[in-house]
């Protein structure tokens, strides 16, 4: 089995920072949703929807480092770090649920506009761009490094624009009086989330159903261990991950004749490693007159 490889992680970013940032996210949401309340804006309230998959992402960030710090016991031999995915999923439902509300509450509006408090509404959505502004600079150091503080950079900075639509909507609403704005803000703001959430819940329900991980080739990682010296046949390959960062293969290959078992383990590993990325790899070498027996399904 090869497990020698370290993958960057949230860990090269200071766990404060996404803290503070977390902290910061998580207090202005509330702020939008009452604001979004006593100003009648839609577009406030659907906003602050989309802070929640913000601080969400970063909730999930400090997952991730929380989780890889706890080791694996007897009855959960790969540790706490799919703990992440299950957390992930519950935010996507509840996030498909939010936008469908929105969705509505905004059809509903389109014929019956509510009254807007535009300056009210103006002035939260200024402190929210500055908010997210602020994010994206504590997040900017580690974006490169991890795959879940680049995942949580990209959601404030979804979130920035959305801040400014619903800045721009207010001041429209404002100089114009055209309440209708606010629910086609919300709407522009709903579809934002609603395709990310979507992919995000696909991406879970692939991992709980151990799934081939996104952007792996199942059929190429069969044909590279069937192309390695010494290899007569394969059979039983499977191909998934425990999170994002952790993909894992395990099958049996069956030799040639005379073939050093240990010496085609290791090519092969070494050749999964550098065309997959796959340092998790568990192989059972098998004898030709042995193939049938050692069949599992």
């Amino acid at each position: 089995m090869s497990d020698s490889h370290q993958h960057g992680d949230v860990r090269a970013l200071p766990e404060s920072r996404l803290w503070f940032a977390f902290g910061l996210t998580g207090t202005f949401m509330v702020v939008e949703i009452i604001g979004g309340m006593v100003t009648g804006s839609l577009a406030l309230i659907s906003d602050a929807m989309h802070m929640l998959t913000d601080a969400m992402a970063l909730l999930l960030a400090l997952v991730a480092i929380r989780a890889g710090r706890k080791a694996a016991d007897l009855l959960r031999t790969y540790g706490y770090a799919r703990f992440e995915i299950l957390a992930a999923a519950v935010n996507a439902l509840v996030l498909l649920g939010v936008a469908f509300y929105i969705l509505y509450e905004a059809y509903r509006r389109l014929s019956a506009p509510a009254e807007i408090q535009s300056l009210g509404m103006m002035a939260v959505a200024a402190v929210g761009l500055v908010i997210n502004l602020l994010s994206m600079r504590l997040l900017s150091g580690g974006k490169d490094e991890s795959l879940n503080v680049k995942s949580a950079y990209l959601e404030v900075w979804a979130d920035m624009l959305g801040s400014v639509g619903v800045l721009a909507g207010a001041a429209l609403i404002w100089l114009t009086g055209w309440r209708w704005i606010d629910s086609a803000v919300a709407v522009g703001i709903g579809f934002m989330v609603f395709p990310r959430t979507w992919t995000l819940l696909r991406e879970c329900i692939n991992f709980l159903l151990e799934g081939v991980p996104s952007g792996m080739s199942l059929q190429a990682v069969r044909e590279t261990i069937a192309g390695t010296a010494g290899v007569a046949a394969i059979h039983d390959v499977h191909l998934w991950a425990v999170t994002q960062s952790k993909p894992m293969l395990t099958g049996h290959v069956v030799l040639l004749p005379g073939a050093d078992g240990e010496q085609v383990r290791r090519d092969i590993e070494d050749r999964l490693q550098a065309g997959f990325d796959l340092h998790h790899t568990t192989l059972q070498m098998e004898s030709e007159d042995r193939s049938a027996a050692e069949h599992i399904h």
